[in-house]
């Protein structure tokens, strides 16, 4: 197995990990809603990926306050 001869100064080790840095997405606008998007995912304000509506989002406002209303009514049952 191979053994370095030298120890690595400080500077040499932190610049070599210096570009292992994690990087952030850059956010798009969405081009039916302008509003701030991840790129390749569906828009959470219109549901729209690539042009195309993909989630229904008033089928899911109504289906969590429904959700909602049953939780409410069985915390007063109990």
């Amino acid at each position: 197995m191979a053994v370095p001869k030298q120890k690595k100064s400080r500077a040499r080790v932190k610049t070599r990990r210096g570009t292992q840095g994690i990087r952030t997405k850059k956010a798009e606008i969405c081009p039916k809603c302008k509003s701030l998007k991840l790129p390749h995912a569906v828009c959470k304000v219109c549901g729209t990926y690539n042009g195309r509506e993909v989630l229904d989002l008033e089928k899911r406002k109504k289906r969590k306050e429904k959700k909602m209303k049953q939780e409410q009514e069985e915390e007063k049952e109990s």
